[in-house]
């Protein structure tokens, strides 16, 4: 229960940053190119950080990653990775700057849809009432649906998109409802 009365998934705790996150965004279907292009960048930026730390920095990164535009950011050169290293607003991670900077060349390289098209298709079927899950321990940090997006993502050539990643983005993007049971948000 949170400190304005309303009952939560437990990992949201008491930031308020976290309960708009969790009580706006997180689990409800996101569709686009863009805005999964974006989701796959964050997370990626996230490996081994907690996820309120991108949170925080999320304004800073969608102003010079260009919105997460894919055209724009596959335009990104070697002038763009040292202003991006030297941007205190951001991860400053040369690994995960140019993993996304060639992930939007190979989204540029799609037809328009496609990107969303294919990570949708890795979306298991809905769980009922009875399997939702009761408390996070519940809730697996990868599945067979998130290895199998992980696998034809880097078949593909994405990087910084391992079966974990791909499963927070699945859970937030609401491709899964990893909601707990009593959390006002689950059906």
């Amino acid at each position: 229960m949170g400190p304005d009365g309303i009952a939560r998934c437990g990992w949201v705790g008491d930031d308020a940053e976290y309960r708009r996150y969790h009580d706006e965004e997180w689990g409800r279907p996101l569709h686009g190119d863009r805005a999964l292009f974006e989701k796959m960048s964050l997370e990626g930026f996230q490996a081994g950080l907690s996820w309120i730390t991108i949170l925080r920095k999320r304004p800073r990164f969608r102003e010079v990653f260009a919105g997460f535009e894919p055209e724009v950011v596959a335009e990104f050169d070697d002038a763009d990775v040292e202003r991006l290293m030297a941007d205190a607003g951001i991860i400053r991670n040369r690994a995960k700057i140019l993993a996304t900077i060639g992930n939007a060349r190979l989204v540029r390289e799609m037809a328009p849809g496609t990107l969303d098209e294919l990570m949708w298709s890795f979306a298991p079927p809905p769980r009922t009432a009875a399997a939702r899950p009761v408390a996070f321990a519940d809730v697996p940090a990868v599945t067979a649906a998130s290895d199998a997006l992980s696998k034809a993502l880097r078949r593909a050539g994405f990087r910084f998109v391992g079966s974990t990643t791909m499963y927070a983005l699945m859970q937030s993007a609401g491709m899964v409802d990893d909601h707990l049971r009593g959390c006002h948000r689950a059906p």
